[in-house]
């Protein structure tokens, strides 16, 4: 999201934001559903902890930390 942005300044100091019509629809799609923004918001979040750590769990490890059974 937000590749394609362009700033407008006005004395040095950003006043505005550009952006692709597809990208301010998705965003007010997003905005409009409670559903669908903290479904971004958790992937978002995803993002940012996969960035924190190299440690991957596999489906089993993690069945066995949460005394499931395997499927």
């Amino acid at each position: 999201m937000f590749e394609n942005v362009q700033i407008i300044s006005d004395q040095g100091q950003a006043k505005f934001a550009v952006i692709d019509f597809e990208e301010f629809k998705y965003i007010q799609s997003l905005l409009q559903d409670e559903e669908k923004l903290e479904d971004y918001l958790d992937y978002l979040h995803v993002q940012k902890v996969k960035q924190q750590s190299d440690k991957r769990l596999t489906l089993e490890q993690v069945q066995q930390a949460c005394n499931l059974s395997p499927i």
